[in-house]
This record gives C-alpha cells, structure tokens and sequence, in this order.
C-alpha cells in the first residue's frame, strides 16, 4: 500500500458530481422528468447526501450563485460610505467577480432543451427579489427614504440578472460576469464598480 498521494485529476466533491449529474439528466428527460432520486442514483451518492448540499432540486443550479448572492451580507455597509450607491455598485461587483461558469449558465443557455424556462423564471425571481431587499436594506440604513431605496433595490435586482442571464447567453467562459454587470449597471445609468 502506497501513502504517495494519488496522482491525475482531483476528485469533484459532490456538489459538483450532483450539479454535472442533474444537468446530464436534464438535458437528456427534462427537468420535470428528473426526480432527486434520478440524480443521486446518476451521481453515486445517497439521497441524503443530496440534501446536505441542496434544499431542493431547483437549488442545484443557483448554488454557485446563491453563495455569491450571500457574500452581499458581509461587505461593507453602505452607510459608512460618502456614496451609498457606489458601496452597493462595488459590493454587486465584487460579489459577482470571479464567477465561473456552472450548471446556472449551462442552464441558462440550454433552458428549452432541459424543460426549465418556466422554472428558471421563477427561481431567477426569488434570487432578484433577494438582491433588492439586501439593496433596498443597506440604502435605508445609509439615510434613503423608502421609496428611493426600495427602486433602487429592484432596478439593482433586475441588472444582476440580467447580467447573469446575458453572460450565459455570451458563453459563460468567454466573457466574466464581472464585465456584464458593469455594462448592465451603466444601462441603469450608474457607473463604476
């Protein structure tokens, strides 16, 4: 018996092994067709296991995402700074700088084949309306009336994804999600990160 480590490619932990194994299935019956047993039994691992990492079948595309989204919570609060709006913009960015493409974009790019347009669309909005309540949040802590933050917190929701959507539509591995969101967010006539 050796103790020399293995060599070749790493193993994927099994977060990665469940996402590749649901996209494979739903790509070949569907979404709706693919049940948490299907994916388990694809990815080797128990039910169990399956849930130590997704709440839910619909959680195993928007987990790389989801963990993005909640770096939102620890950055900076936009109170401490003289420009409240340009702590949200930095703290969007940076939550989304570095983001690799995954089973969301692969998703997101081949939503009619998988059967997931309508569920997309309703996860995706659950993932906007919680960007805009941390948004509207940090902007009423920093002085904002409601109204103004509560706009605000929308319109910044609705810019991330679309940047999300547009970025998996470019080809996720082509362009960073960083550079989307930036160009999304000076549509709504903001910029800089």
């Amino acid at each position: 018996m050796s103790s020399e480590p293995r060599s070749g490619r790493p193993r994927a932990s099994s977060r990665e092994v469940l996402a590749e194994a649901a996209c494979e299935l739903f790509l070949e019956q569907g979404y709706a067709a693919t049940s948490v047993s299907d994916i388990t039994r694809r990815a080797g691992v128990s039910r169990s296991s399956f849930f130590n990492y997704f709440p839910s079948k619909a959680d195993v595309l928007w987990g790389g995402f989801d963990e993005r989204v909640a770096r939102l919570s620890t950055s900076p609060d936009a109170g401490a700074d003289a420009d409240p709006d340009a702590a949200v913009r930095r703290a969007l960015v940076e939550a989304v700088d570095g983001f690799a493409p995954d089973s969301l974009a692969l998703a997101l790019a081949n939503s009619r084949q998988m059967g997931l347009d309508d569920e997309l669309e309703r996860e995706a909005s659950v993932r906007q309306a919680r960007i805009a309540r941390h948004v509207a949040g940090r902007l009423r802590s920093a002085g904002a009336g409601e109204l103004r933050a509560a706009v605000a917190g929308a319109a910044y929701g609705g810019a991330v994804l679309a940047a999300v959507e547009e970025w998996a539509r470019q080809g996720a591995g082509r362009v960073s999600l960083r550079d989307v969101l930036v160009r999304a967010l000076s549509l709504l006539g903001v910029t800089g990160p």
